[in-house]
């Protein structure tokens, strides 16, 4: 008999649009400010494969940060995207949880999750910048934080809500890599933006970035 821990999860699964009989053989395993753990990577921007994968409409760009733009390391490029462990030291701006197949502690356990799932804690740091600038300031493969900092265009906003849900780079982790982000807050000096962004086997499909 199951208990009412495992019904929990299964509940909470269920709630959040996750097939329960599907998860409930794998493992799940939250992270948050408080926990610690999620993504080793500052900010959703990277090389693939030698090319960059940017969230842009054309005419913006998009950098959504994971973790706190402050504590980004000066020396760090964010085209490398993961960081670990260092990290992991520097705070979350969001929530949630990830589906393992295998714990990552268990011998045989897969590079990435099944799925990562992430909500906002009310203030998540996306910058925006021209999408021009961005392209000359990666031309050379290397993007620093001071770097993208003083790219003239920025524009500073904090989501008041965001959700992104992932699936990693394809294997036996996951089927299909697939990236869906959607966010909408303020900007720094006033004003409001939306932004929406979907990838799927690591090529953008759609963005949309308003700002009003």
């Amino acid at each position: 008999m199951r208990s009412r821990i495992q019904v929990g999860v299964m509940v909470l699964l269920l709630l959040l649009g996750i097939s329960a009989v599907a998860i409930y053989a794998n493992v799940m395993l939250p992270f948050s400010p408080e926990l610690g753990g999620g993504v080793p990577a500052y900010a959703r921007i990277e090389l693939v494969d030698g090319v960059p994968l940017v969230h842009t409409d054309g005419t913006w760009a998009a950098i959504t940060f994971y973790r706190d733009p402050g504590g980004v390391p000066t020396d760090f490029n964010l085209l490398d995207f993961f960081d670990a462990p260092r990290a992991f030291g520097d705070p979350l701006t969001v929530e949630g949880f990830e589906i393992w197949r295998i714990a990552p502690w268990e011998e045989g356990a897969d590079q990435s999750p099944i799925q990562v799932v992430s909500h906002g804690l009310g203030a998540v740091p996306i910058w925006f910048v021209k999408f021009a600038e961005l392209e000359e300031a990666i031309a050379d493969g290397h993007l620093t934080i001071g770097e993208l900092e003083s790219l003239p265009s920025l524009r500073i906003g904090s989501a008041v809500y965001f959700k992104e849900t992932l699936h990693p780079t394809p294997g036996r982790e996951a089927q299909q890599t697939k990236t869906q982000i959607a966010a909408r807050g303020a900007l720094e000096g006033g004003g409001s933006f939306f932004f929406q962004a979907e990838e799927t086997h690591n090529q953008v499909k759609h963005v949309k970035i308003e700002f009003k």
